[in-house]
């Protein structure tokens, strides 16, 4: 029976660089509420305002989003590595205020809010267990992804190359059940699998070493994290001009509670 191969790229050892989406944004954002039967004037006010502060926060983030993918291509690692990020507000100035001028029952607030870039650790809830077979490969050396999670839930997994593209590993055409019981340990590609991954150099890589990183993803509910077509070959993969796609993924995690996805990343260096 004919095996299938998939020649992984290889992720090129980045230095630390000082992006602009650490530093916090200026958003202006207006807020709206209504007054109700029993609220005080004073207390529509305030919801109104929080109102504003919410859509600016929400603005920030995704412009921490874009920062991210926009510095380089080799930045789409990061924000899949970093994919959690809240906004902080740190300052608010009040633009304008008042009832509007058809509807005396509704206020509306303009402000600028000072919007700091916030990367939450991860408390209780769901956790992943990422390993790979090996560590320290030579080129064409066969490799497994071995992966558990602590609740039923779905996993992708991808791997994140150096030319700034993401292979989306799992789910694939072959394989397009994702879904991950809790405590059970799983490997990839599975043991009856034809697909084998084998550790290559990119052809025009020309040091004698580089590291790859892959990388997953579990979320509790079926979400459909990325458009998956599968229209040619096996794998999707999301090459350095569709750099979108990964920062709708990275937009969408963050609309997800915390508790209810988690992300593990593992790493092997390949040597000539």
């Amino acid at each position: 029976m004919k095996k299938i191969l998939l020649i992984c790229f290889m992720l090129l050892l980045l230095p630390n660089i000082c992006l602009a989406a650490e530093k916090p944004v200026w958003i202006e954002a207006t807020g709206e509420a209504l007054l109700g039967e029993i609220e005080t004037q004073k207390e529509v006010k305030e919801r109104a305002k929080i109102d504003a502060q919410n859509k600016a926060v929400e603005k920030a983030v995704g412009v921490f989003i874009k920062s991210h993918t926009l510095v380089s291509n080799y930045q789409i690692a990061e924000d899949m590595i970093y994919a959690a990020v809240r906004g902080k507000i740190e300052k608010v100035d009040i633009v304008k205020e008042e009832w509007d001028e058809k509807d005396r029952n509704l206020y509306r607030v303009k402000l600028k809010a000072l919007v700091m870039p916030v990367y939450p650790e991860k408390g209780e809830g769901l956790s992943a267990k990422l390993s790979l077979s090996k560590t320290e490969l030579k080129e064409n050396d066969e490799v497994k992804i071995f992966y558990q999670v602590s609740a039923d839930s779905y996993v992708y997994i991808f791997s994140i190359a150096a030319d700034g593209s993401v292979t989306l590993l799992l789910p694939n055409s072959n394989m397009t059940d994702n879904f991950t019981r809790a405590g059970m340990a799983y490997q990839f590609p599975p043991a009856d699998s034809q697909i084998h991954l084998r550790a290559m150099f990119l052809p025009n890589h020309k040091e004698n070493s580089a590291e790859e990183k892959i990388k997953i993803i579990a979320t509790r509910k079926k979400e459909w994290l990325l458009s998956i077509g599968f229209r040619e070959g096996i794998f999707q993969v999301y090459d350095a001009k569709s750099t979108g796609m990964i920062s709708d993924l990275v937009r969408r995690l963050n609309q997800i509670d915390l508790t209810d996805w988690t992300e593990a990343t593992a790493a092997y260096h390949l040597k000539r």
